[in-house]
């Protein structure tokens, strides 16, 4: 069984100072782990030659397929605010593009596939735990209607990796609409490669907003694009925990699953990442980050923009300062969703408010909490009820002035509301089982997580929030 990958690398045509061709670093003894098989199809592939023994041997990196072109790009970033001028793909590489079923072009890169020159030290590889994470998060944010980067497959690699403790390796294979980051124009930005920058410029309008006819242009666009992102962000109670500009993908998706976790017990302050002593990308921290990592997006486009210097200035000043109104909006039309609303009332930020305060005093499960809308049990999300029971009259009066009938209302809110979410002691014990040989629990908790919005019976316990003994209080980045 042949595995063909319909290449088309139109990364790899741009000047060679984008990047540092080189292959992958072979594995002693490599494994199947899951391949996603209906991502597959949309790529045009075939899953059961990429779990054939040609197959592994490509997801490992011990096999270059025909027409890849591998290569490890370059880039740069602020890592909590602290600038780094060269950072790179210091453990993944890109084998190349593929245009799927759907038209759409997307990287296929190896995650975990050995040092390249800009791992800075590191050992390039990647250990099962964060591979598992990535694989389960990303897979689970797709079902819930959220952009982001996705898992085609997963294998062991047969070595010993060293972080605190010896533990087994792995490699991810990742797919995205491009890597492309903030910090991949920082890079250019920086060493005032105004060539780079414009072909740079050109590819990403090319290849994600083909609407933009100039770099002002594409601010704006990526701008409306991270407003609406973030925004599905926190009406899931998702926290990436590492918002460097170098984790900000250019197109909009969710990229660079490290320390990552969805909230159990609502508070705005959560705080997962062990690396964020100061919580600098907490929960409702994150709109403000997105706005700082825009700016330093529009600052690197100046050079570009048309009218001079005070022109553009003003030009991507003004654009940055609409990102506070564009993600209010994103956020309320989430939001409004969450509660059944489908009309526009001036009061409704305060009602979600006012909600959400309460859930924070009444120690409340944020998704059984939203999800309890729709069938009333969301007062058992709390340990204090009563907060919910004198929130509950402000609510019902307001879905009274809603057009719609209560089976309708159910619907809707079912369809805005998982039940399921990926939470951290759950994806913990997968890890762990996995690091013992079983893989049972990774497999049950992405076959459930794949249809997020509809719970069966028998996945009931997965919607349980953790024990004390079980709650996980701090996430890793894996590195």
């Amino acid at each position: 069984m042949t595995l063909q990958f319909p290449f088309d690398n139109s990364y790899a045509r741009l000047p060679d100072r984008f990047y540092t061709r080189l292959a992958p670093t072979p594995v002693k003894k490599p494994g199947l782990i899951a391949v996603n098989e209906a991502l597959a199809h949309e790529l045009g592939l075939d899953p059961q030659a990429l779990a054939s023994d040609g197959g592994l041997s490509v997801l490992a990196g011990n096999a270059v397929p025909e027409g890849a072109d591998p290569l490890a790009q370059a880039y740069a970033g602020h890592q909590f605010g602290g600038w780094v001028p060269q950072l790179g793909d210091g453990r993944a590489v890109l084998l190349g593009e593929v245009v799927g079923q759907d038209g759409a072009r997307r990287d296929i890169q190896l995650k975990g596939s050995g040092p390249t020159p800009y791992s800075r030290m590191g050992d390039g590889r990647a250990w099962l735990g964060p591979v598992l994470r990535e694989y389960i998060v990303s897979e689970a944010m797709h079902a819930l209607g959220i952009p982001t980067t996705r898992a085609l497959a997963a294998v062991t690699t047969g070595e010993t990796v060293v972080r605190e403790a010896p533990l087994p390796g792995a490699v991810l294979t990742r797919v995205a609409r491009s890597h492309i980051r903030v910090g991949t124009f920082q890079f250019f930005a920086a060493r005032g490669d105004e060539d780079g920058l414009k072909a740079l410029t050109d590819h990403v309008i090319a290849r994600h907003y083909p609407e933009a006819d100039n770099a002002l242009e594409l601010l704006e666009a990526v701008i409306g694009a991270q407003a609406r992102l973030v925004a599905k962000w926190l009406g899931v109670g998702f926290i990436h925990g590492v918002m460097n500009t170098d984790n900000m993908a250019i197109s909009g998706e969710t990229i660079d699953y490290g320390p990552c976790a969805f909230m159990d017990r609502y508070h705005p302050e959560t705080v997962f990442s062990s690396i964020d002593a100061y919580g600098r990308y907490a929960y409702n921290k994150q709109p403000d980050v997105a706005v700082w990592n825009l700016a330093q997006f529009a600052t690197c486009l100046l050079p570009l923009m048309e009218g001079g210097r005070d022109k553009a200035v003003a030009d991507a000043t003004e654009a940055v300062h609409r990102f506070p109104a564009l993600f209010q909006a994103a956020w309320l039309e989430v939001f409004r969703a969450k509660l059944g609303l489908e009309t526009v009332e001036d009061g409704d930020e305060d009602l979600i408010d006012d909600l959400l305060n309460r859930m924070a005093a009444g120690g409340a499960d944020f998704t059984n909490a939203f999800r309890g809308q729709s069938d009333g049990t969301a007062r058992d999300a709390f340990e204090n009820s009563a907060l919910y029971d004198e929130w509950h009259p402000r609510w019902t009066a307001r879905l009274a002035r809603e057009d719609t009938t209560p089976e309708a209302r159910q619907s809707a809110l079912e369809a805005a509301n998982p039940a399921l979410i990926p939470r951290n002691h759950r994806v913990e014990q997968a890890i762990q089982a996995a690091v013992k040989g079983d893989l049972d629990p990774f497999r049950r908790l992405t076959q459930a997580l794949a249809n997020p919005y509809e719970l069966k019976g028998e996945n009931k316990d997965l919607t349980a929030p953790p024990t004390a003994a079980e709650v996980v209080r701090q996430t890793f980045c894996g590195t």
